[in-house]
């Protein structure tokens, strides 16, 4: 007997209750299976009046709870975890049956579930979710990709709790097989980069600029007017006034009391490797994962530090300098969007992913970590070329970084005469620069690869794959 739910989620923690409980103000009936009795009972505790939610430890009974064709949805821990719950659900899976993996889930990994399933004619999508959990509860960004026929009957109810920019939801088919976790994978990337360069402009203005917690809150709150609008600038605004609840002292704020060491749970790490395997180049990105690396060497760092002991230099922070920083941080960040999004560009044909990239900067609009004012000069040019392999070749997205371009160079050359280190915004810069460069001297390097290994060379003059014996006898 076909049951009277629409939606059902495995694993309601916080987020996935979040995203049940969103659907159940929108009008669908939902139904939450979770290990934990009282995970269950507190997502129908936490249940508007007059919304259908239910929950149950009973897996069997969600699944026979659900309306055919089943839209089932796992928030689990990447790995192994999201295998064995795609065990648990086949005994009581049928044919047409949609299964969506909403996690941080590497894209082989999706593929290859994609692979098992296929014979079982059950549809697998991987889904990237972005906005934490306040999104998840009134509108996160989602990025969904498999089979496009099946994406049919996930379409309304996700496009209905979707955030919304300009009215359209921030939620979109991003094509074959593993496209949507691919999307989330450098959606994440891009978010370590921007915030790595965020860091940089904090260290640059509280050490060489002397700049205290509440004038960066102001400056951040300021920003975050402008063309910097976005949800990493506003938050940070926001860190820079909260107090710490641990001490005695109401002037303590809590960020000065939390130690330098940057976690990370793998996302930009792959993002990095897959984009060399390519290849495309992401310096930036790379940067910034090479840089939360560094950070957790604090012991190595403090005993340098002794060692050497670094003079840090001082910043006059005129209106000159904080208009220069606001400009390089545009600037930068929008070198990271070009980044990622040249690694969608050529991922897509190579994985045969066929993603969209004008549906990809919607769906970053709006309920997203990287939601950013900056993506409304990027829709422009993605529909004047949808398949733009790099922002940097749209003529208007030029003239935006030209204009950008004095303020990134003063500010880095102020960053390292201070010895304040700004690896992503030099790196930003640096790609910027040798992008735009129609002559790189990789001839000396492929001269040097022939030198000693005998690997050739192209000439510019003809055709051909050319070797020299470099010594000379004498």
């Amino acid at each position: 007997m076909e049951g009277n739910f629409d939606f059902g989620m495995i694993g309601i923690g916080v987020m996935g209750s979040n995203l049940l409980l969103n659907m159940a103000d929108h009008g669908y009936a939902v139904i939450g299976f979770d290990l934990k009795q009282e995970r269950a009972d507190k997502l129908v505790e936490a249940a508007k009046p007059g919304t259908t939610v239910k929950g149950t430890i009973d897996i069997k009974e969600m699944v026979s709870a659900l309306k055919k064709p089943r839209k089932i949805m796992m928030l689990v821990p990447a790995g192994k975890p999201v295998d064995d719950v795609i065990e648990n659900l086949l005994p009581y899976l049928e044919k047409g049956d949609i299964v969506i993996d909403g996690g941080n889930s590497y894209f082989k990994d999706t593929l290859k579930r994609i692979s098992y399933l296929q014979p079982k004619e059950i549809h697998f999508f991987g889904m990237g979710v972005s906005g934490g959990e306040a999104g998840a509860r009134y509108g996160p960004s989602m990025m969904p990709g498999g089979d496009q026929e099946a994406y049919q009957y996930l379409k309304p109810i996700l496009e209905a709790i979707a955030a919304k920019s300009g009215n359209v939801p921030c939620v979109a088919y991003m094509g074959n097989n593993a496209a949507g976790h691919y999307v989330k994978m450098v959606h994440n990337g891009i978010e370590y980069a921007m915030m790595q360069m965020i860091s940089e402009v904090y260290d640059l203005l509280h050490r060489a600029g002397n700049m205290d917690n509440k004038d960066l809150h102001q400056l951040f709150l300021k920003w975050n007017e402008g063309e910097l609008h976005s949800f990493l600038v506003e938050i940070t605004a926001e860190i820079f006034k909260t107090g710490d609840a641990e001490t005695d002292n109401p002037n303590d704020l809590l960020v000065d009391m939390i130690l330098d060491q940057a976690g990370s749970k793998g996302t930009g790490k792959w993002t990095s490797q897959e984009a060399m395997d390519l290849p495309v180049s992401i310096p930036t990105i790379d940067m910034a994962v090479a840089m939360r690396d560094l950070s957790v060497y604090k012991d190595q760092r403090t005993k340098a530090a002794q060692i050497f002991k670094p003079q840090i230099g001082t910043i006059a922070l005129n209106e000159s300098f904080l208009t220069e920083l606001e400009e390089a941080l545009a600037f930068c960040f929008t070198i990271a969007y070009a980044q990622g999004l040249s690694m969608l560009a050529k991922a897509s044909v190579q994985w045969e992913m066929n993603i969209p990239l004008p549906s990809v900067i919607q769906v970053w609009k709006a309920g997203c970590i990287i939601r950013s004012a900056l993506l409304g000069n990027f829709t422009d040019a993605y529909q004047k070329e949808p398949a733009l392999p790099n922002l940097l070749l749209d003529a208007d997205i030029a003239i935006l970084l030209k204009n950008r371009e004095s303020s990134i160079r003063s500010i880095i050359a102020a960053a390292v005469q201070a010895k304040i280190p700004v690896a992503g915004m030099s790196s930003a810069l640096a790609y910027y620069d040798a992008y735009l460069s129609d002559r790189l001297p990789v001839n000396l390097i492929q001269a040097q690869r022939d030198f000693f290994g005998a690997h050739t060379y192209k000439r510019i003059d003809k055709e051909g794959v050319f070797h020299t014996e470099w010594q000379q006898e004498e």
